[in-house]
């Protein structure tokens, strides 16, 4: 149960943790879909945080704080297209722009109104979002596995947090099953086409980006006024960077992007476990190293995924042994060291790591398997198993690494 419960708490703050890059990741989404590149959203998403808080913080209500925070976004998104759309200007100096502008502004403005260091006062009562218990968490509570599921896992979140993955589907729904979802991709692939069917281009690109402030100002009240109680400076701490990081690997699509943000979603939750843990060898390692990981780990991801798209199908079906093999040291180590030391099991960071690594590699698995573009020597798509197994198979040394660092743990356990 042990081993139950630590997975429980860190899948549960994946969930929390996801929330933020999921609708910053669908923000971008609807823009980049309409041919504006918006680097922008770390700032849309800031701007959001401080507005939402600060009117919740005001009125009382954090309806009226999440009404706050998509105006303020949403007037930022226009800014931006103003800026690329109306006068074509460049799209990355914009976005470039609205970042700092909203750096500055929301800690200028916090200390000019509230007083306190650029933060806003604290949020409580009806000026937060709370958490919602489903029908029936708390009789489940009592189940083992299914119940604590329910009532930990899906239970338990405030509005946005369902909101947000409702609006995966809807995204999609949008996207590809509506009129203004094939204009909006029309547009992003082939404006001119677009123009010569008499439909605006530009009108099209601002409802794209009016889009992108609704769902970057939700993501941003969340942050101030669900996930933490007020405003702080820099809260949103590069989520919009790695909410676009997770829109490029999903190659803009909704479903894998989801994916992508509960990715990682958990590299930070893992990074928040990390803290304070001894390491296998090393012992203890600096604080800043562990807030540091998901970002390091975003930039590997991304390079993987760059140099793995270049290598034939053929060269890493031989490697395909080697990663069965690599998968096979992985389920053998962890069952025996979790046998003969549950509890240093879970306390151990190499346990996380194994979880982290092994969701690289299913995530690798998906990427592949859904990536028509990935072709074999006759020119022709490789089969998503051949793609899927070839994908997989690079993460045998992940499996070596974790062996050799739990020897010492069996060892001492036994």
């Amino acid at each position: 149960m042990e081993f139950a419960d630590a997975l429980i708490n860190i899948l549960n703050s994946t969930v929390r943790v996801s929330v933020p890059l999921l609708l910053a990741c669908l923000a971008g989404l609807y823009s980049e879909r309409a041919g504006v590149f918006d680097i922008g959203l770390e700032g849309k998403m800031l701007a959001g945080a401080f507005a939402g808080a600060a009117a919740a913080a005001v009125s009382g209500s954090a309806w009226i704080g999440l009404a706050a925070a998509m105006l303020i976004s949403v007037f930022m998104a226009l800014v931006h297209g103003f800026a690329s759309i109306t006068h074509r200007g460049n799209q990355i100096v914009s976005g470039v722009a609205i970042n700092f502008i909203a750096a500055g502004s929301t800690i200028i403005l916090g200390q000019a109104w509230f007083q306190q260091g650029g933060r806003t006062p604290a949020l409580s009562g009806p000026a937060r979002f709370s958490a919602i218990e489903l029908p029936g968490a708390a009789a489940m509570r009592g189940m083992p596995i299914v119940g604590t599921i329910y009532s930990e896992l899906i239970s338990g979140h405030s509005v946005l947090v369902y909101v947000a993955f409702l609006m995966v589907p809807f995204t999609w729904w949008v996207l590809f099953r509506t009129r203004f979802g094939l204009r909006l991709r029309a547009v992003g692939e082939n404006p001119a086409a677009v123009d010569t069917a008499g439909i605006s281009v530009a009108w099209l690109r601002y409802r794209a980006v009016i889009c992108t402030g609704i769902l970057t100002g939700v993501a941003g009240a969340y942050l101030s006024v669900a996930q933490n109680a007020g405003f702080v400076k820099d809260m949103t701490a590069g989520k919009g960077f790695i909410a676009l990081a997770a829109l490029i690997f999903a190659k803009w699509r909704p479903v894998p992007a989801m994916f992508a943000c509960l990715l990682f979603g958990f590299l930070e939750a893992a990074s928040i476990r990390f803290q304070g843990l001894p390491w296998p060898v090393i012992g203890k390692v600096p604080v800043q190293l562990m807030q540091a990981l998901p970002y390091v780990l975003t930039v590997i991801l991304l390079r993987m995924v760059g140099v793995m798209a270049f290598l034939p199908t053929s060269v890493l079906t031989r490697l395909l042994p080697w990663g069965m093999l690599g998968y096979a040291i992985n389920t053998m180590s962890g069952m025996l060291f979790f046998a003969a030391a549950p509890q240093q099991y879970v306390d151990n960071p190499a346990f996380y790591w194994k979880l982290v690594f092994l969701l690289l590699a299913a995530s690798n698995v998906l990427y592949f398997t859904f990536d028509d573009g990935w072709q074999t020597q006759t020119g022709r798509p490789a089969p998503a198993l051949t793609k899927a197994l070839a994908a997989s198979a690079l993460f045998f040394w992940v499996g070596v690494m974790y062996w050799g660092s739990m020897l010492p743990f069996i060892g001492n356990a036994f």
